[in-house]
């Protein structure tokens, strides 16, 4: 799972020296889940020799943040069984894919996720309802994973 602020917070330097942009280490901690900073912001980690090992940590535990796009949805690839609840699951895939209300993969590209190559990946992920015009909070395809490799973080 990605991390949250607190945890990002834990491994900054907690000098709130400014030069990132922000008034305060947990500032920037949160700018760096909104996608409004980015982790080379923060120049002591990467000026001073003693933040070496956070530096590390944080570039490992961001990943998943940096590669949720625009939208925040992470597919931790290495965690996902390929199963398919999710696909199911999902109310937008059910509506768009008769296959998909029968519980069997989806037959046409309407979807927002489907398996391939036995991971899941999100096909039009701007289809789901949490960026729709009514932005419903739902969480069917997270909810249904047994294996947490699915997540929307920083929104």
């Amino acid at each position: 799972m990605a991390a949250n602020a607190l945890e990002i917070y834990s491994l900054l330097p907690k000098t709130n020296c400014k030069k990132c942009g922000e008034p305060t280490c947990m500032a920037f901690a949160t700018a760096l889940l909104m996608h409004k900073r980015e982790l080379e912001d923060c120049t002591p980690l990467f000026e001073e020799a003693k933040y070496e090992k956070q530096k590390e940590k944080l570039q490992e535990i961001i990943a998943p943040i940096t590669g949720a796009l625009e939208t925040g949805f992470v597919i931790h690839a290495e965690k996902c069984s390929g199963c398919g609840n999710c696909v199911v699951a999902c109310p937008v895939n059910v509506v768009e894919d008769e296959n998909v209300a029968r519980g069997r993969g989806p037959a046409n590209d309407r979807v927002i996720i489907r398996v391939a190559d036995g991971t899941v990946v999100d096909v039009d992920i701007q289809r789901c309802r949490r960026f729709g015009p009514e932005r419903t909070l739902c969480s069917a395809c997270i909810d249904t994973c047994a294996y947490k490799a699915i997540e929307f973080v920083g929104i």
